[in-house]
């Protein structure tokens, strides 16, 4: 039967936009508002759909749906019977396989499985609003599944859609307040308590036995009901008793979500689709001619049209009750027959009375108008849905903050994941603190917290791992920087503070164990024994953390008992002009290579000290990757060969800064002009060069047996009436002076000896020594780069001093006394000890220290060069540590080569002096 007065459907949010447009004789009556939800299969067709087609008797879905204008998202669509004052909502969500499709499409390859869960349960949750929207403003409520077994998780949904209709109660109350219904909607917030029905449908697979099985054997008695009621009364029966066991039914229904109906109907299955489709064909085409024959009356609309159709239905079959093998069983209504029956209550404002018990109270009712009822929808629209009204903003963003309820009752996922990461926790904890110091550094926290992790993975499951996860990050960085934190200071010879986490005490400030956190100085517990400047007294030291303090407040201290009154040469240290001065910021970028008109050395590694021939006042000898033969054109420069160039300004002779000083010591790439506060190098004078014997050697505490004398060096003095070579020539018969042809170096056997030279030569003899120094106090003098002075007699050292000066001597050589551990110990450069002469000779002093491998710096005094004077013992003591303004040149560790720690060659350069006019 065609029905000319219906409305295509369309979605709910336009039809409540839309202005009403009915008939103005029916404007007053009374609608009906049916909602449709549910599940569909996998299969083709749309279940939900093809019932709104047979209830409406037109075709107005299509069974195979439309990719256009279709989203993963839910929405509703309405469909109005203007004709039977029916209003049929379709809900559409995920639950359908094609919205199941398009959310799978949705998503994106490499989402991640906590983003794909949460992208679930947001549409569980739209879902959800979507439901309790159809709840508020339905007076019938169809829930189609498409199999014949009821879904026991509906009773978890119904739940938690109960939950969250008590908790947005007075939301809605207060969005609908001015709506023009009764007071029990107002106080309800719906027009009845809405009536659940239940639509099921066969499985095809599923076979009805025939009679003489079904009725126990005994084919002459038959059966009062159809296979298919039976399996209606019996899911009715499951149904009620699962919702009232879980209190979804109670006995009052205005207090409910929902009722069901206690002497009626309330589950309909859907028989399955005929496997014989031409036999299904002539069945339905044999009934409609039946009915045209024997029911020849016009057609009727409202209750009197469903009561004429219910009597044509029974007629047909009337025959079959009378005279049949199955004459005992009563027909099978329809499913719109099954749906009216419910519908006429509604039409009929009869109502639905569904309260149990023995004091059954009445529950409120109301038909709305049309116009009444899309007043009111479109209100509840606003705050449950869309959210796009101003006046309505802020109930809906309300609304939302409630919907936290549904995660208890649906995401029962994250619920379990969440108890099985609580008790992986514990586990995690225990394994953390397993085995750990009271204090303990960064690196074994991180060590502590991987094994902790590795146990949490293996116990942990589900959505909330991650989130667990970040959890047991902060609980164990909690639990280890509340008191368990250790100082993370590491000292000049790479070894960490013992102290928990302390601040260091300012300037006038005094330890206070009791602050939190205390207020201390570092410690490492490491104490080794070092000799003063000038070497005649040792004293214990604690494992220095800062420069000043192993480089100078030591050496301070000490001088104050032994060698404060010897004669010394002071190295130019920073002198403030202000009150207030301030370390130099960081303005160590590299420049460009300066050239050579200005004098300045590039801070490039492989040209770090290569100076400009003219620039007399640095040293020539000490260019990184050079050899001293390179240089000797500059060292002995001859006045014949040509005009000797100006000697430029030099950076040594600069005015340094009075404001800013340098925070480190000076090395080669250190900014410019800048000056530290103390200087981290000493140079001493024993005494006169006839204080060293070089018989006994130095007699000074902590010498190794035979280690303690100096490495002679000889010196040739020429005579001022032969000058054949230039005032800085080089005496020492090293590599830097190259013999003239045809004759024998000086003091080799089968040359002019002294007496048969027509030139008077003099000789003069040095002295030179590096001591080394380990932390035990052990010292001994080195006559080559691998190799101790060992003096067995009393003539003192054998070995000429050139080995040591022509060649880069060792910053850390292993100490020839090594302990019982397996860790080697370091005997470091302390000193250097140079016997100058009484003689016409210049000996200039310019140590260059590289301590670790490029691009390490190269380290030297204050002042570059230092001449020393004539007739005397000097010392210069080298640094304890080496620092740059980022940080220090830590001592080599067991894997790290030695070569890479040097004392680069041409630490000491003699020349002739110049005669007295």
């Amino acid at each position: 039967m065609k029905e000319a007065n219906m409305a295509p459907p369309v979605d709910l949010g336009v039809l409540l936009r839309a202005e009403p447009q009915e008939d103005a004789s029916r404007r007053e009556d009374g609608l009906c508002v049916v909602g449709v939800f549910g599940k569909s299969s996998t299969q083709t067709g749309a279940l939900k759909e093809a019932l709104l087609n047979t209830l409406a008797d037109k075709h107005i879905f299509s069974l195979f749906g439309s990719e256009e204008g279709d989203s993963s998202d839910s929405h509703v669509q309405a469909l109005y019977d203007q004709e039977n004052r029916v209003l049929y909502l379709l809900l559409s969500s995920v639950c359908d396989s094609r919205q199941l499709l398009r959310a799978c499409r949705s998503l994106s390859a490499g989402i991640s499985h906590v983003d794909a869960h949460d992208l679930w349960k947001g549409l569980d949750r739209q879902h959800c609003l979507q439901l309790l929207y159809m709840f508020s403003v339905c007076h019938v409520l169809l829930l189609v599944h498409p199999s014949q077994t009821f879904d026991v998780t509906y009773d978890r949904l119904f739940r938690a859609l109960d939950a969250l209709r008590q908790k947005v109660l007075p939301l809605i109350r207060a969005a609908i307040k001015d709506c023009a219904v009764s007071k029990e909607w107002k106080l309800n917030c719906r027009p009845c308590p809405p009536r659940l029905l239940f639509v099921f449908q066969m499985n095809a697979t599923l076979k009805v036995p025939g009679n003489g099985s079904d009725s126990g054997g005994n084919p002459e008695k038959p059966k009062k009901h159809s296979p298919r009621r039976r399996l209606q009364h019996a899911l009715e029966d499951q149904i009620y008793r699962i919702f009232r066991k879980s209190r979804v039914l109670t006995n009052q229904s205005s207090n409910c979500l929902f009722t069901v109906p206690a002497n009626q109907a309330f589950v309909y299955v859907i028989p399955a689709a005929d496997q014989d489709p031409v036999g299904a064909l002539l069945g339905q085409l044999r009934s409609n001619c039946v009915l045209s024959d024997q029911d020849p009356a016009p057609v009727l609309t409202g209750p009197r049209r469903y009561q004429q159709m219910r009597r044509s239905a029974r007629q047909p079959s009337s025959s079959r009750e009378s005279g049949g093998p199955m004459g005992g069983q009563l027909v099978d209504c329809s499913l719109k027959e099954f749906l009216w029956q419910h519908v006429e209550l509604v039409l009929t404002k009869k109502g639905f009375d569904d309260s149990v018990g023995r004091n059954p109270q009445p529950s409120h009712f109301e038909l709305p108008t049309f116009t009444k009822w899309v007043q009111l929808a479109s209100r509840l629209y606003q705050v449950l849905i869309t959210n796009t009204d101003e006046e309505l903003a802020e109930l809906a963003t309300k609304v939302q903050s409630q919907v936290k309820v549904l995660d208890g009752f649906l995401d029962a996922d994250t619920k379990f994941s969440e108890n099985r990461c609580q008790k992986a926790l514990p586990l995690a904890h225990s394994a953390y603190q397993s085995n750990l110091p009271h204090n303990y550094t960064t690196t074994v926290h991180k060590n502590q917290l991987a094994q902790a992790l590795r146990v949490y993975s293996q116990h942990a499951r589900g959505v909330a791992f991650q989130r667990y996860a970040v959890q047991l990050h902060e609980d164990c960085y909690k639990f280890w920087s509340n008191g368990h934190q250790l100082c993370e200071e590491r000292s000049l010879t790479d070894q960490h503070c013992v102290h928990k986490f302390h601040l260091l005490p300012q300037p006038g400030e005094k330890p206070d164990l009791d602050h939190n956190p205390p207020i201390m100085n570092h410690n490492s517990r490491g104490r080794s024994t070092s000799a003063c400047n000038c070497g005649r007294k040792q004293a214990p030291r604690d494992d220095p953390f800062d420069t000043q303090a192993a480089n100078h407040d030591f050496y301070q201290i000490l001088e104050e008992k032994c060698c404060g009154k010897l004669e010394r040469i002071d190295f130019p240290v920073f002198q403030p002009s202000t009150p207030d001065p301030a370390p130099a910021s960081d303005r160590a970028q590299r420049p460009p290579s300066e050239t050579s008109a200005d004098g300045e050395r590039p801070k490039e590694p492989s040209a770090a000290h290569s100076h400009t021939p003219g620039d007399a006042s640095l040293s020539l000898a000490l260019s990184l990757g050079q050899s001293t033969d390179s240089l000797g054109a500059y060292a002995d420069a001859d006045p014949a060969d040509g005009p000797v160039q100006p000697k430029r300004p030099s950076l040594v002779d600069r005015q340094p800064s009075t404001v800013e000083y340098l925070p480190g010591m000076t090395h080669s790439a250190c900014p410019k002009g800048l000056l530290p506060k103390f200087s981290s190098w000493s140079l001493l004078k024993l005494g006169p060069a006839k204080s060293y014997n070089c018989h006994t050697g130095l007699e000074q505490p902590g010498f190794l047996p035979g280690s303690s004398f100096l490495l002679p060096w000889d010196l040739v003095i020429r005579s001022r009436s032969e000058e054949d070579a230039g005032p800085a020539e080089p005496l020492d018969g090293g590599t830097a002076s190259w013999p003239a042809p045809n004759k024998n170096p000086v003091g080799k056997r089968g040359g002019a000896g002294p007496g048969r030279s027509r030139r008077r030569d003099d000789a003069a003899r040095a002295f030179v020594g590096f001591e080394y120094e380990d932390g035990r106090g052990r010292r001994f003098i080195s006559s080559g780069p691998d190799k101790i002075v060992k003096a067995l007699g009393p003539g003192g050292a054998k070995d000429p001093a050139s080995r040591v000066l022509n060649a880069d001597m060792p910053l850390y050589v292993p100490s020839p006394a090594q302990g019982r551990g397996l860790k080697p110990h370091f005997a470091q450069l302390a000193r250097l000890f140079v016997v100058v002469p009484d003689a016409p000779l210049e000996i200039t002093l310019n140590p260059q220290v590289q301590p670790g491998a490029p691009p390490c710096p190269i380290f030297h005094p204050e002042q570059t060069e230092v001449t020393l004077p004539n007739d005397g013992f000097w010392v210069l003591r080298f640094p304890y540590s080496y620092a740059t303004e980022r940080g220090p040149c830590f001592p080599p560790k067991e894997n790290q080569p030695l070569s890479n720690y040097k004392v680069l060659r041409g630490v000491l350069r003699a020349s002739t002096a110049n005669p007295p006019q």
